[in-house]
């Protein structure tokens, strides 16, 4: 083969290489402008945030998310930056409006107040403070023990009633995270999630009777009747059950017997109380 015609196959080979690596880099980047005009860059968490942080600057990332966007996704970071985080927010997770409190809400209990809501404090006892229950995001019921209003009666006692059911637990003292192993803390205060019309109820039952916590399984949200109980009904027979009922004493009688002639009548009269 001559030299003339080898310069041709080589000048032709470098063409078709030329060729090929424009064509390679042309569709690379058209594929890659289709790729980024099919994502949208979000405000993500820049790192593991807890319940209650107020966010800065230093707090957010971008993410980006391809397809639909997430109902309540936040592009800006201004739109983010000084609000409270109400549930925890993980690295590179996108921010939802969901996930944060309002403006000017502040961080820390505040931020976790559901809206129409009320934090009310209630005072507990060690026994309840420890019993593995006053941890945050805990259902408990409010019992309440105590002598109702009136002149005492003594054949009843201490009556007991099931004041509210299924409360949620915000906090156990001043933490509103649960433990890192889930263990209760030792607290004389329990925050619990109410109503207004809860929280009136709640602060009257604080004052004037003793308060009891009652564990119940979060997946239970039915509101069971309860009609109550008395010291009295402890001490009654078995098959008596509960409620407010005091348990009567019998009636002591006396019969007498009456003649009219040949006709005999018996009639019975009740003896006064503590007559024999």
């Amino acid at each position: 083969m001559n030299r003339k015609l080898l310069t041709i196959f080589f000048c032709a080979f470098l063409v078709a290489a030329g060729c090929s690596f424009l064509a390679y880099r042309m569709v690379g980047k058209s594929v890659a402008v289709a790729h980024k005009s099919a994502t949208t860059r979000l405000v993500g968490a820049a790192t593991d945030l807890k319940l209650g942080t107020i966010l800065t600057a230093a707090n957010l990332a971008t993410v980006d998310i391809a397809g639909p966007l997430p109902k309540g996704a936040i592009l800006k970071p201004e739109d983010v930056i000084g609000r409270g985080v109400e549930s925890d927010l993980y690295q590179g997770e996108p921010i939802l409006e969901s996930r944060l409190a309002a403006r000017g809400s502040g961080g820390g209990l505040a931020a976790t107040i559901r809206q129409g809501m009320r934090a009310c404090a209630v005072k507990v006892d060690e026994v309840v403070g420890v019993a593995g229950f006053v941890t945050p995001g805990m259902r408990v019921d409010v019992v309440i023990s105590g002598d109702p209003p009136g002149p005492p009666d003594p054949r009843v006692g201490t009556k007991v009633k099931t004041l509210l059911q299924n409360i949620e637990v915000l906090s156990a003292g001043t933490d509103i995270q649960k433990d890192a192993e889930g263990k209760p803390q030792q607290v004389r205060v329990v925050n619990l999630l109410v109503s207004p019309e809860q929280a009136e109820v709640l602060s009257l039952a604080s004052n004037h009777t003793q308060i009891q916590l009652v564990l119940r399984n979060p997946l239970d949200t039915k509101v069971a009747e309860v009609p109550g109980s008395a010291m009295s009904n402890l001490f009654a027979p078995a098959e008596r059950t509960g409620g407010f009922k005091p348990r009567k004493p019998a009636l002591r009688t006396i019969s007498i017997e009456m003649f009219n002639g040949t006709q005999r009548t018996e009639q019975k009269f009740a003896l006064p109380e503590g007559r024999e």
